[in-house]
């Protein structure tokens, strides 16, 4: 036996998906190398021992070795939260940012086609893209007049700058039901979760999507996925959590910021965990020690985990061991760039319009805001309409400028990425105003740890609000 180190690929140009996650599972009943024990599959073979072993007895592990390339085009907006609600996968999509969208690329839900509802849907979506291009239009010689000429800057490269300020405000404007197109990197086990949830969708659209990856993964993986469907136990427990959680009838709060729950001796548990790591005594020993520490020498061990780190160095993951609960309101288009943080366990509530809409500044400077406020009014009484039938369904007509709930529960080392990332100034202003309020709630509770996060600029919550909002929060 050759016992030399090798390293190398099993390709996917010439094996199936299944067939090299097989051939990883049998090595540890196999001596033999992996490109040997590959060989020596076939399709046939690769089917039955995925049956017999991944499906028989659940060892599901093995399915995270197949892996594929999915491509979603002219989905909703609304169907690909459900695409993207998948931890342990990859994801890109069509940017509401830097792309225009065509006045004709929408989606009509399925369920409201040949319905009372059809025909006011598909008027406000004329009204609403015709109105998506004129503030285009309108907002084109204010994203000239706010995006200054770099030295030896090109025309073509100033005027396409200025041109994407101009898309970054005109997001606001743009429907759940906008089409658009996500590649999505998924391997088998988490792709039959993915594919489940999809199938119990309460949309339809998402349960035809759900159906087609179904079908297209079968292709390549015919054991992995064809098991997956609808999950029989969510309808009920929906309808349960919305019978109780309407009996509430307290006050609605709008703050919209607040840090509910975090972890006591947070950033000292952080250092005991560093510690512990480096040193041979027990966690609470470690902890003990750190509690009866002076502030000079806690500052001076966070010093010590963060010296030295380069703008693109992670902290080391005894980060992980603080955790906080935000409950947080933000507009569409800035959950939109949230939900990406996947590493975060998110809780969206269903989007509607009852928290009201943002209205950018650069609308107001543009001399748009009555007409923006009026295409904002049009999408709630349209929504209303066809809330009282289906709330799902409704929400296919919000624009990205209404806001939405969302709970999320995260550790300080997965926090201190995001508002690295969202504070930068390359960072839409929307989420910027959310990474900047959640710095400003931590750095109360962890003033040592959130004093390290890396920021490229000095704003706050409230100074963004003022500089790129008229209000956060209109009531339609």
């Amino acid at each position: 036996m050759d016992l030399s180190r090798r390293v190398y690929r099993l390709s996917p140009r010439q094996f199936g998906a299944e067939t090299i996650a097989v051939a990883f599972a049998k090595t540890s009943r196999s001596p033999e190398p992996f490109d040997v024990i590959a060989n020596e599959l076939n399709d046939d073979t690769s089917r039955q021992f995925s049956e017999k072993w991944i499906v028989g007895y659940g060892h599901s592990s093995v399915a995270e070795h197949a892996v594929l390339h999915l491509a979603l085009e002219n989905v909703s907006r609304l169907a690909i939260e459900t695409v993207e609600a998948n931890r342990l996968a990859s994801y890109t999509e069509k940017s509401t940012r830097y792309q225009e969208w065509d006045p004709n690329a929408f989606v009509v839900p399925p369920e409201i086609i040949g319905t009372e509802f059809e025909a006011p849907y598909r008027d406000y979506m004329r009204a609403n893209f015709d109105f998506y291009a004129k503030a285009l239009e309108a907002l084109r010689p204010w994203g000239e007049a706010n995006t200054p000429r770099k030295e030896k800057e090109s025309e073509r490269a100033w005027a396409n700058r200025a041109r994407v300020k101009a898309v970054d405000v005109a997001r606001f404007v743009l429907p759940m039901a906008a089409m658009a197109n996500v590649g999505v990197t998924m391997n088998a086990r988490t792709l039959e979760y993915a594919i489940k949830k999809m199938l119990s969708s309460e949309l339809e659209e998402v349960r035809q999507i759900g159906a087609e990856i179904k079908r297209v993964s079968t292709e390549e993986l015919p054991t992995l996925v064809k098991y997956a469907d609808e999950i029989e136990h969510l309808p009920a427990l929906r309808d349960h959590c919305r019978w109780f959680a309407n009996r509430i009838d307290t006050p609605t709060q709008l703050e919209w910021c607040k840090m509910h729950h975090f972890e006591e001796h947070g950033e000292e548990r952080i250092l005991a965990a560093a510690l512990y790591r480096f040193g041979d005594h027990s966690y609470q020993e470690c902890f003990d020690h750190v509690v009866k520490m002076s502030s000079e020498d806690k500052r001076a061990l966070v010093d010590a985990i963060f010296d030295g780190m380069g703008p693109f160095d992670v902290p080391i993951r005894e980060l992980e061991y603080a955790n906080v609960n935000f409950d947080l309101i933000m507009d569409q288009g800035a959950y939109f760039e949230f939900k990406r943080h996947r590493m975060m366990s998110q809780t969206p509530q269903d989007l509607n319009t009852h928290l009201g809409y943002s209205v950018p500044l650069a609308v107001t400077e543009a001399g748009i805001e009555d007409e923006y406020r009026a295409i904002m009014r049009k999408a709630n009484e349209v929504y209303e309409l066809i809330a009282q039938w289906n709330p799902q369904v409704a929400a296919y007509v919000v624009p990205n400028a209404y806001n939405r709930r969302v709970l999320c529960q995260t550790n300080l080392r997965a926090l201190s990425h995001f508002i690295s990332l969202r504070t930068a100034g390359n960072a839409h202003f929307s989420i910027r105003r959310v990474a900047r309020g959640m710095l400003e709630v931590l750095s109360e509770q962890y003033p040592l740890i959130s004093g390290k996060i890396q920021l490229k600029n000095a704003e706050t919550s409230q100074g963004l609000t003022e500089e790129y909002f008229t209000s956060v929060a209109d009531l339609p």
